[in-house]
């Protein structure tokens, strides 16, 4: 039935091809004005994920009450007094940004802490840090009524009376003294200097954190542009090169989180683009011509896939509204998979022709005999997209919805268009059978030994099989980002520092209490 049913579609379609033809190229028109009117994709990952799961609701109520940063600005420079000032310089000229951002956050500065950062450090460390300013005063006056280079050496020869005087050790002027020789000796040579006066009035190298400040900030994301978060960043690495933070204050400004990190996956995704496309056209264009040989049959099936894929966009648009991250791969399913319907017609017509002679009669024939299978592969293609339906995850659901529908469009062009496109082009006859004759022998023996074929096939999978238990599987999603992506790679160095929690896991609690409880149970945790 499925056969006769195929047989009378060929024949009605090859009878009437013009009609046909002008039909599916009106189709073709109107689907293509409907995609370019409505065409979206949605660049939001966050669309992804259902709202009705228990993890999507507790993520987005705590997006919801603790704001998340899409961007995060990291700001290094190789003193603490540098790294303060380049980091309140930045958030200070990205405040003013309102077109592209709209808030910042210094994390560990500001004028907050500027008021009340003594009140966080312990006891004994504050009182190191004020008998050290104690003990500076002098050296400090003298330096707030000349802060250039002829203060600071007058502060130092100011040491120098005190030690003449009595009043200081010399032991103590060493450090000051190591600390302003290897400043100005790196100077001389033409490499950046920095002196730090925290350094030295702590007594102690600074810690690295000390040299790192984090500057959160919230930009405006365009999620109808393919990089929601593209103009924000590019807007905070030109203010950086404005600002020149790395001539004036020696610093470093890197850029991650959650926007940046999804800007440069789509931007991996354009690179190379235009090559990648062009490579994969020249493949498909060997293949048809290794298996078509003809160009009128080749441009048959060129037009059948390109009018089979304007409508098949057009009706997944209709189906979900908008392409997301992943559906948008249907394109690429779509000319693979969709044009190897036209090219196994195709080749069936080809061998039919050469048995028949006539072009309708090598139609019919064709339809006969790859009708069904053909109809078969369409319908297990679909079914095996259309197993994505079920799931919750829309990125995949919707990846399912189109493609599985474009399968079947796929094969009805193929049964329509392509015999009309045929009759119409007129391709010669074929002088001889179908076939790789060297291929023969080969042939020949797969029917000789096609038993042993299949059962040594069936003992490899066998043997084989118990190796799945073994199968690794990566499920972190970082890994299908490229490391090499700027945002990435400042990721991954901050998650090295497991005191920047980059992997860390946010746990709601009622109150203080309770929050203590939870983390001292945590806390004797070897994975914590």
């Amino acid at each position: 039935m499925l056969n006769s049913s195929v047989l009378r579609v060929v024949d009605f379609c090859s009878r009437n091809a013009w009609r046909v033809i002008v039909l599916a190229v009106a189709l073709a028109a109107l689907s293509s004005v409907y995609t370019v009117r409505h065409f979206a994709v949605k660049t939001d990952v966050k669309d992804l994920f259902p709202p009705d799961l228990p993890w999507t609701q507790r993520a987005f109520g705590y997006m919801k009450v603790f704001p998340q940063p899409e961007i995060l600005a990291v700001v290094d420079a190789p003193t603490p007094e540098l790294v303060e000032q380049a980091s309140t310089k930045l958030a200070e000229a990205l405040a003013a940004r309102k077109d592209l951002i709209q808030g910042v956050h210094q994390a560990q500065g500001g004028r907050f802490f500027e008021q009340n950062g003594l009140l966080y450090p312990p006891t004994p460390e504050v009182a190191q840090l004020t008998d050290g300013l104690v003990k500076a005063g002098p050296l400090l006056q003298t330096l707030a009524a000349d802060p250039s280079l002829r203060g600071a050496l007058g502060a130092l020869s100011l040491g120098l009376t005190g030690v003449q005087y009595g009043q200081i050790q010399l032991d103590d002027l060493a450090k000051p003294m190591t600390m302003a020789a290897d400043t100005v000796q790196e100077a001389l040579e033409g490499r950046p200097a920095s002196f730090s006066w925290r350094v030295l009035v702590s007594g102690k190298a600074a810690d690295p954190q000390e040299l790192r400040r984090f500057i959160e900030i919230e930009p405006v994301l365009d999620y109808r542009a393919l990089e929601p978060g593209r103009a924000a960043t590019n807007a905070i690495m030109q203010t950086v090169q404005q600002l020149h933070l790395a001539a004036d204050h020696q610093a470093r400004v890197r850029i991650t989180g959650l926007a940046p990190i999804n800007d440069d996956q789509f931007s991996t995704i354009k690179e190379n683009a235009s090559l990648n496309v062009a490579v994969s056209l020249a493949a498909v264009f060997v293949i048809l011509w290794l298996a078509l040989h003809y160009a009128r049959i080749i441009l048959a099936v060129v037009i059948n896939l390109a009018v089979g894929l304007a409508i098949a966009a057009a009706f997944g648009l209709f189906l979900v509204g908008a392409l997301n991250i992943i559906s948008v791969a249907f394109f690429v399913l779509f000319i693979g998979l969709g044009v190897d319907f036209g090219l196994q017609f195709s080749v069936r017509y080809r061998a039919e022709r050469h048995d028949y002679g006539d072009l309708r009669a090598g139609l019919r024939s064709a339809a006969r005999k790859a009708g069904a299978p053909l109809a078969l592969a369409a319908a297990a293609t679909a079914v095996g997209f259309s197993s994505f339906l079920p799931t919750s995850y829309r990125g995949l659901s919707e990846l399912g919805q189109i493609a599985g529908s474009g399968m079947i469009i796929a094969f009805l062009t193929s049964v329509t268009l392509l015999p009309a496109l045929l009759t119409v082009l007129k391709p010669p006859s074929e002088p001889r059978p179908m076939g790789f004759a060297s291929l023969a022998p080969v042939d020949s023996f797969l029917q000789r030994h096609r038993v042993s074929v299949i059962a040594g096939t069936l003992l490899l999978v066998g043997l084989a099989s118990p190796l799945l238990l073994f199968l690794p599987f990566d499920f972190n999603p970082l890994h299908t980002q490229n490391p090499k992506a700027p945002s990435v790679a400042t990721f991954l160095d901050l998650r090295k520092d497991p005191r920047t929690g980059a992997n860390a896991i946010e746990i709601v609690a009622p109150d203080t209490r309770a929050a203590a409880g939870i983390a001292q149970g945590l806390s004797s945790l070897p994975q914590v």
